[in-house]
């Protein structure tokens, strides 16, 4: 497209070279974001490189809470075990539709003694917990049948200890 005006191909010629120039730093924006890809980290960051610093029959409690931090979990029924977990997560390729991959899955269990002394540690990574079998056995509940004789035997009280409808004249 050639114009008459000496200005206005001017004016064309140094349009095209912005152009060029936009269309450059477009695709370096885009080539900076996928050569940097962007990690969630949740948790004890590094834990597989910090557990080797606890030392069995040598690390107490505090020392575990200096050098990890506060426990992610402790246990329900023992509080002498505490848990840490490491999960680190990246956004997955276009083909997946962006969906999150999981790169890193560590957790830490942890088990002290009566007198706080760590007595046992057990890491799991992403491969080591895939491969943990659970049991299939259910246990067997009679909540629902001493929920219902309890139901059944409290509205027939209940019956038993209101007062008679029915007046003698």
């Amino acid at each position: 497209m050639i114009l008459l005006y000496k200005g206005s191909i001017f004016f064309f010629f140094r349009f095209k070279k912005m152009h060029n120039i936009i269309i450059i730093l477009i695709l370096l924006l885009l080539s900076n974001c996928k050569i940097n890809p962007v990690i969630n980290t949740h948790g004890v960051a590094f834990l597989e490189k910090k557990h080797e610093n606890l030392i069995i029959n040598e690390t107490n409690k505090n020392d575990v809470k200096s050098i990890l931090g506060h426990p992610s979990t402790v246990a329900t029924f023992n509080n002498s075990v505490w848990i840490y977990i490491e999960r680190t997560r990246t956004k997955g390729k276009l083909l997946k539709f962006g969906q999150n991959i999981t790169i890193k899955n560590n957790v830490l269990a942890l088990e002290f003694d009566e007198y706080g002394v760590l007595f046992k540690k057990d890491f799991y990574d992403k491969n080591k917990i895939n491969k943990i079998k659970f049991t299939k056995d259910t246990t067997d509940t009679i909540t629902r049948e001493a929920d219902f004789v309890y139901s059944f035997l409290s509205s027939l009280r209940q019956k038993i200890n209101a007062p008679s409808k029915k007046q003698k004249p």
